[in-house]
């Protein structure tokens, strides 16, 4: 298959390229192709004729997002109008990548694929936006909610603790906001089972289970043999952000599940990671 892959330059993109070997992938990204810009982005599809086009393109930086609601609706809203708009016109699949700012984070027990979203930040309701985008033009297509991403490239939440850690000596991480640590390697891999079974839907694709960032800095220090690090625990309110993050903003990985498609649990994805990259 002919595949494009917006913001192929991106870590999911590099984790993309790594997985994706048996397919020809065009790499759609900045500073040659701009999503938001429809006659560049249209030209690009005429001339490639691709059969899927995974678009994992987007503002994912929640602090910028914040400071430009306008901004991130336009990458990640409207700019994904553009790539399902060109998708329909010269007759690509979409796979569309979201996260789990889609919902508001007072569901203590996390998220399945059907409930209703309510975002309560400016990234979350550009991803929101982007998901209605989809659903209208483009019916049968995957979204993918994940949430946590972490890879060998790019910037995430472990390159900041460890980098914290081995500086300061101490970090501070909050307890009271739970997702998904999810390696890009798992999710690429279940990605690629859904593209080749064509079944279209909503997915929740995380490594299995959730725990607070606390625990998730703990578990990193562990592993990076970093226990003596002081790792204070504090909660959201007293961490100044531009951003509002969804505090039980788990996902419950449920239909995809249903197909056999599973990611292995959160500690044995970040002991590999930390074992090839720590």
């Amino acid at each position: 298959m002919k595949i494009i892959i917006t913001g192929g330059k991106g870590q999911l993109g590099r984790a993309l390229q790594v997985v994706l070997t048996e397919h020809e992938l065009v790499i759609v990204d900045l500073p040659e192709i701009d999503i938001t810009n429809k006659n560049v982005l249209r030209r690009c599809f005429d001339e490639v004729r691709a059969d899927y086009v995974i678009h994992a393109a987007a503002l994912t930086d929640v602090e910028a997002a914040a400071k430009n609601p306008t901004l991130a609706h336009k990458i990640n809203g409207l700019g994904t109008q553009n790539v399902a708009l060109c998708c329909r016109e010269f007759g690509a699949e979409l796979v569309h990548l979201s996260t789990n700012e889609v919902f508001s984070g007072d569901q203590r027990c996390g998220y399945e694929e059907w409930m209703p979203l309510n975002p309560i930040n400016p990234y979350g309701r550009s991803k929101a936006a982007a998901e209605f985008f989809v659903r209208e033009i483009m019916p049968q297509s995957i979204i993918v909610r994940t949430a946590w991403l972490y890879s060998a490239d790019g910037r995430n939440f472990i390159h900041a603790i460890l980098n914290q850690a081995r500086s300061a000596g101490k970090i501070q991480v909050v307890t009271d906001e739970i997702g998904n640590p999810t390696y890009a390697k798992d999710l690429v891999k279940a990605l690629k089972q859904l593209i080749e079974m064509r079944q279209y839907g909503t997915y929740h694709l995380v490594n299995e289970g959730a725990c607070s960032r606390w625990k998730f800095a703990n578990e990193i220090l562990r592993l990076a043999q970093l226990e003596d690090v002081s790792n204070v625990p504090i909660l959201s309110r007293d961490y100044q952000r531009a951003s509002t993050p969804p505090l039980f903003g788990a996902l419950q990985n449920v239909a995809a599940a249903s197909l056999g498609v599973r990611l292995r649990p959160w500690e044995e994805a970040l002991a590999e990671y930390l074992q090839a990259n720590g």
